[in-house]
């Protein structure tokens, strides 16, 4: 026959039956941010993002305005886009992206001696580094987003191919206020189709990237005309790789 559990016995397995472990808690939320990170690349290596969240920061800057696209409406296949505009944006913001896993160590090392010994400020992005902040990130310069940043380009490094970074890159980036991704600003600022972009409409759109809401291309400055040219000198040195 069982004793009877006494009130003492009772109250010490409520005790351990409550206790916290921060390891298993660790653990979790561990698992929990592989899940919300990981999946997501995974899926968008082969299905296309419909929205991103800087579309919706855009969209409520812009007081909800009903103008600004919260989804891609045209996605164009590596494939279907003009090769000088892969060559235009390789020469314009990357030309090391065919040979660096996501980082061009390089670039960085000398942006950080210009931004800590002179009053300039240089980034050192590159393409894989854009897209990951383009489609997974925000906009706003913190600490928080760098180290998401250099986390999200590792992975879609590690699970896209260079052609997949390319693609996303070419659909998802800003080239103005509400135009997103490379058939857009074809339409937009010459009235046809990206897959038949020339050369010197190529090198236009890749010269006003670095600032897409300030530049234009139905009104170019001088600064614009002259980065223009240069894409335009560099192209016949970018030797493109098979992407398809």
């Amino acid at each position: 026959m069982s004793k009877p559990v006494s009130k003492k016995n009772r109250g010490a397995k409520k005790k351990r039956s409550i206790r916290i472990r921060p390891g298993k808690i660790l653990f979790d939320l561990l698992l929990c941010f592989l899940a919300l990170t990981v999946v997501p690349v995974l899926i968008y290596s082969t299905a296309n993002p419909s929205t991103t969240m800087l579309m919706w920061i855009r969209w409520v800057e812009s007081d909800y305005n009903d103008k600004m696209p919260l989804a891609f409406m045209h996605w164009k296949r590596i494939d279907e886009i003009s090769p000088y505009l892969i060559k235009a944006v390789v020469a314009a913001e990357d030309q090391k992206y065919f040979k660096h896993k996501g980082f061009d160590w390089q670039a960085i090392e000398s942006a950080i001696k210009v931004n800590l010994t002179t009053d300039r400020k240089i980034g050192a992005s590159t393409i894989s580094m854009q897209t990951s902040r383009n489609v997974f990130l925000w906009q706003e310069r913190t600490w928080l987003r760098k180290a998401l940043e250099t986390y999200f380009t590792f992975l879609i490094e590690t699970f896209w191919d260079k052609g997949r970074i390319m693609e996303v890159y070419l659909n998802v980036i800003e080239w103005g206020d509400g135009i997103y991704g490379c058939e857009a600003a074809a339409r937009e600022y010459f009235n046809h189709s990206c897959a038949t972009l020339s050369p010197v409409e190529a090198a236009g759109l890749a010269a006003i990237l670095p600032n897409p809401r300030g530049w234009s291309l139905h009104r170019p400055g001088k600064y614009v005309n002259h980065r223009r040219a240069k894409i335009l000198n560099t192209l016949d040195h970018i030797r493109l790789p098979r992407l398809d």
